[in-house]
């Protein structure tokens, strides 16, 4: 069986009226120009949206194609004995223009119930933000589900959210059962599990492209939230050129954030996953067995579980988000 190597993926555009043209003008994914694109699937297991490779000579095979094929060398075995053919993470680029709903999503016991399928812990990472962007994230004090309930019959829901501003370079950690939404002027990375289970809130009265109210999922949502979450999730990590530091570490991700000038090794012959690298800033080539891939920023490159040790090459210089899974 031929040699894994780093893969790219076909970008999965997906039109929002709360989207914007940046994908297509700036970052060349492809689409329509005329079109407003809020998603962009970096890379997803999704059953119905499985992302394709675009590179090497596995260009053509979706990700739970070759999975099936490479088992353990692709994922990791710890991460494929849990998962199985499903890829258990899931990359977007955002575009906010317009503000987008409030939303809730279930934890893993409750999607299981109702979906049989995974919850979703999401994280974000802000890579552009105009002026006075912000979002909301949790509740901002700890709140009973009578005032969520009186809150909702009233359309004032956004009186017990936790309003945070957004400047680039900003994290923030979103737990599954956290209401959250994101503002207008954003732009961001978002790494979460493989799911596409979400709960809206409240729209604002806003109307879809056909002129008819979106669905609200109020007694689902209600179940899902977590009331007691209501602590800032916000992170914004100071970093010096050629480090890295960790932003989030949870059960179901690790992330890292790398900035560096001039080459840096990698070894990952302490952990058992695949690693994720996305380009925040900048871009660099992967190195590795006289071999390279060049990522451009808003790019996302999979580097197999096999191939455990890489030089990464700025040019001139960039800043990388680092993702893997630790506590399998």
């Amino acid at each position: 069986m031929a040699e894994l190597y780093p893969l790219k993926f076909e970008p999965i555009l997906k039109e929002k009226i709360w989207g914007g043209t940046s994908f297509v003008s700036k970052f060349k994914k492809g689409g329509k120009p005329e079109l407003n694109y809020g998603e962009c699937w970096e890379l997803s297991g999704v059953s119905d949206n499985l992302s394709i490779i675009s590179n090497g000579f596995l260009a053509g095979n979706n990700i739970e194609e070759i999975v099936e094929v490479y088992m353990g060398d692709l994922v990791g075995d710890a991460v494929y004995d849990k998962f199985g053919i499903e890829f258990p993470l899931m990359i977007k680029l955002l575009e906010s223009t317009k503000e987008l709903s409030v939303q809730v999503h279930p934890n893993n016991e409750l999607a299981l119930e109702r979906h049989n399928a995974y919850g979703k812990t999401e994280f974000w990472y802000i890579l552009e933000a105009e002026e006075g962007a912000h979002l909301f994230s949790g509740f901002n004090k700890l709140t009973s589900k009578k005032e969520y309930l009186d809150a909702i019959k009233k359309d004032e829901i956004k009186a017990l959210l936790r309003e945070e501003s957004c400047s680039k370079g900003d994290a923030f950690y979103n737990p599954s059962g956290r209401v959250h939404s994101i503002g207008a002027g954003l732009l961001l990375v978002e790494i979460q599990q493989t799911s596409d289970i979400t709960y809206r809130i409240s729209d604002g009265g806003r109307l879809d492209k056909d002129g008819k109210l979106r669905e609200l999922h109020t007694e689902l949502a209600t179940d899902a939230i977590d009331f007691s979450s209501f602590e800032s999730g916000k992170n914004s990590p100071v970093i010096a050129p050629n480090s890295s530091v960790n932003i989030v570490d949870c059960e179901f991700f690790t992330t890292n954030l790398q900035w560096f000038d001039k080459p840096v090794g990698k070894n990952y012959g302490s952990i058992d996953s695949f690693v994720l690298y996305i380009c925040v800033d900048g871009s660099f080539n992967i190195c590795w067995e006289n071999l390279s891939e060049k990522v451009e920023k808003g790019e996302t490159v999979l580097l197999p579980a096999s191939i455990k040790e890489v030089v990464l090459e700025p040019s001139p210089e960039a800043k990388l988000l680092e993702v893997y899974i630790k506590n399998v």
